[in-house]
């Protein structure tokens, strides 16, 4: 099989003393997987392999960025592999859910061929962001003998209480909805006819027949239980024989796994977290500033699978940027602050401050009652930031004054680096709720920025894997842990704790609202204060990669804003509706025209919190001179006090011959599915 793309398989559009080719690799079953390869043109002979295995299409969506890093290491010394999981790209076979069992085994024998080829070494290793740096972790903890490194970036260790599904036992309601929408898209999107051949109309319609969507599957598993547990790699950090070299951003919602790893894998380990979002550091994405990542990269690839002393076991622990305090902005194009090392992590460095909320200003004047409206966290900004100008959490004045706040002035500066943790002593009215604490850093011309904040479905106060409601009237102690952060206050300003009963639409409401009556006296917040302020010597080189592919975007033909925010005074609803900006239309080098669109929309109405609502809408078209494919899908959730409902369709169409013949309506599906809801 020869590569499809002409940017990518003519030499002159290669770095120098690259070249490329398609691989089928075959799974025990015989299902094939397909498989892009770059090597160095000029070897001496077998090479160590690095492994990029995800379900987002080499063939096109992620060819960009793929030709960004897999050049780059084939340029030095490396033959750089990217894989499809099965039943996604030009795959064979089905796909059955995120981290499946079966994708796992999978990755498996990737790994073991990849590891007996001629051209191989025989050590490999694997990376990879988001879902690729799950896996890439999963796969660590099954410890297959040819896997000597890892390097997960924006990934967990715990696929419960850390990814797209729930925060504090409670439902994700912005990503448990839109992500699980955005897979049930990319999953019904065809194979590529150029890989598969005449056939892929076949292939994709029978792929449609078994794509499923997973939201209903995520909300059945309320409790942090055995479907939770697979996957997660902090059911067994001593599994992890690979060398880890962990990365996160403080703009990621997975920068709590790599302390986490530092803190408990036995292996070789270090972490990287920077002010990055949802992004390799490398790219130049907001918010910066970027790093050389691919040169760190290469010194753990050479440490631990060509065994080159590089000085990577001499690097601190963990190396975290603290971000200076500034104005709250929904978009930095860089953050200011500086880099600090922690030789071990906890570090000695790190000193808890505790402050009881009775001792701050707004916390002496007894018990207090959070009730919050339902609209609280329009202001939230997006749960997973791409870098693009909407997407962080703007001036949270209003969030603000839709809490209850607990504020405490900052007389000398000082440096946060951790895990904050509030205990809330509280009493409820009812048997469910959820609490939110978001700590701010409040200027004093009023300003106030987000920080950090968690959440805690109270019923999980005790353990993610059980429920237990609360008795109302009765006392109890909610711990709240929030999303480590590194910050640095400044003097004059306030560190605010704002403590609400609503999040939406991160958060899904329970089917009534709940009274909170909290008392200050008896409730505490633990601040980790970073006490060491000599200069650390952390330095990064200036980011390199490869040419990115020759792409060129495609404007939409209505252009619509980013993300709105609008009240209906008559009805009391507000709407929250967002571009979510993966990519949009794009023309790529081999003719292939891809088109995007999508759009999220969050409804809620004042005082009533089943009238929550989360939509999403998918159109994605292929398109070549011989052939054709596009897709349109829905998919909402809604929810009474006690079931969810999840509604999924999906219509295909299919143009196979040149331009100007008749497209073909090839699959219309309808899902639906009621959840009783348990706990969440």
């Amino acid at each position: 099989m020869s590569a499809r793309f002409t940017a990518i398989g003519d030499p002159s559009s290669l770095p120098d003393g690259v070249a490329v080719r398609d691989e089928w690799i075959p799974m025990p079953d015989g299902v094939r997987l397909h498989a892009r390869i770059w090597s160095p043109t000029a070897s001496s002979g077998p090479l160590p392999v690095l492994l990029e295995y995800l379900p987002y299409r080499l063939d096109d969506w992620t060819a960009p960025r793929d030709s960004e890093r897999h050049p780059w290491y084939a340029q030095h010394g490396y033959a750089s592999v990217r894989v499809d999981i099965r039943g996604t790209g030009s795959s064979d076979g089905f796909f059955d859910d995120e981290y499946s069992e079966q994708e796992l085994r999978d990755g498996e024998a990737v790994i073991a061929w990849l590891a007996e080829q001629s051209w191989s070494t025989g050590a490999v290793g694997m990376f990879g962001i988001s879902w690729g740096g799950f896996n890439a972790l999963q796969l660590a903890a099954r410890a297959p003998a040819a896997l000597k490194a890892v390097v997960t970036v924006c990934s967990t260790d715990d696929r419960y209480d850390n990814d797209v599904h729930y925060a504090g036992g409670a439902v994700l309601g912005i990503d448990m909805a839109a992500w699980g929408a955005t897979m049930f898209a990319f999953n019904s999107r065809p194979p590529r006819p150029e890989v598969v051949g005449a056939d892929w109309v076949a292939r994709w319609t029978e792929r449609l027949e078994r794509n499923r969507p997973m939201t209903p599957v995520w909300l059945s598993h309320q409790e942090r239980d055995d479907y939770w547990r697979h996957g997660s790699a902090a059911e067994g950090y001593g599994d992890i024989r690979a060398a880890v070299l962990a990365v996160g951003g403080w703009a990621d919602p997975y920068r709590d796994a790599v302390l986490r790893l530092v803190e408990h894998v036995d292996a070789p380990v270090k972490g990287i977290v920077g002010p990055w979002s949802h992004q390799y550091p490398d790219r130049g994405l907001a918010p910066g500033p970027s790093i050389g990542f691919l040169q760190e990269t290469l010194r753990w690839w050479d440490r631990w699978l060509r065994g080159v002393d590089t000085g990577v076991e001499q690097d601190p622990a963990l190396r975290a940027w603290i971000n200076e305090g500034e104005a709250p902005a929904t978009y930095y194009e860089e953050r200011r602050g500086r880099w600090v090392g922690a030789e071990a992590w906890p570090s000695a460095a790190t000193t808890p401050r505790t402050v009881a909320l009775s001792s701050t200003r707004g916390g002496g004047d007894g018990p207090l009652v959070v009730r919050s409206p339902e609209h609280t966290g329009v202001d939230a900004g997006r749960f997973f930031p791409f870098g693009n100008a909407t997407d962080l959490p703007p001036d949270q004045r209003a969030e603000d004054g839709r809490s209850v706040c607990f504020d405490l002035p900052v007389e000398e500066a000082f440096d946060l680096l951790g895990t904050v943790t509030v205990d809330l002593a509280a009493t409820s009215d009812v048997p469910r709720a959820t609490v939110v604490v978001r700590l701010c850093d409040v200027a004093p011309d009023g300003a106030s920025t987000l920080v950090t904040r968690g959440v805690l479905n109270a019923a999980r106060r005790n353990g993610m894997d059980r429920a237990d409601p609360l008795v109302p009237g009765e006392p109890t102690v909610l711990p709240v842990r929030l999303v480590s952060t590194g910050h640095r206050f400044a003097t004059g300003h306030r560190v605010r704790i704002a403590v609400s009963t609503s999040y939406w639409p991160w958060v899904w409401p329970h089917g009534t609202s709940p009274t909170l009556t909290v008392d200050p006296a008896s409730s505490v917040v633990r601040l980790p204060v970073w006490t060491r302020t000599s200069d650390d010597d952390v330095r990064f080189g200036e980011p390199e990669r490869s040419t990115p592919l020759p792409i060129t975007r495609v404007a939409p033909a209505e252009p619509l804003p980013q993300r709105t925010v609008t009240h209906d005074v008559e009805t009391g609803e507000w709407t929250l509706d967002v571009d979510p900006g993966y990519g949009g239309g794009r023309v790529y080098p081999d003719g292939l025209v891809f088109t995007e669109d999508a759009r999220e929309t969050y409804r809620i109405r004042t005082g009533d919190p089943t009238s929550a609502r989360a939509s999403s809408r998918w159109s994605i078209g292929l398109a070549t001179a011989t052939w054709g494919a596009r897709l349109e899908t829905a998919s909402e959730l809604t929810a009474t006090a006690d079931a969810f409902r999840v509604e999924n369709t999906v219509r295909a169409w299919a143009r196979d011959g040149d331009e100007g013949t008749a497209e073909v309506l090839v699959a219309e599906h309808t899902f639906v599915d009621d959840v009783p809801r348990t706990s969440a």
